[in-house]
């Protein structure tokens, strides 16, 4: 079993992690819009060779009728 996090461990874990989202901020300002698409076709990609493609097509359905009740909501107002 292992001892409670003392408020220095959980004060350099945070520091740590709010170093990490500045660089990768400043990564992803730096990146070119070509790049992005890259990255994002890759995501893509990875989704149909891992056979996710099915999993998510069949939750489409279902999300466009969520955002049509959305849609009708906000047109309701």
């Amino acid at each position: 079993m292992t001892s409670p996090m003392s408020r220095e461990d959980g004060d350099r874990f945070r520091a740590r992690w709010e170093a990490l989202a500045r660089k990768e901020r400043e990564e992803l300002l730096a990146m070119t819009p070509e790049e992005k698409f890259r990255q994002t076709a890759a995501l893509f990609a990875s989704a149909q060779a891992f056979g996710w493609s099915e999993a998510l097509a069949a939750e489409e359905e279902a999300v466009r009728a969520r955002w049509m009740r959305i849609r009708e909501a906000l047109r309701e107002r």
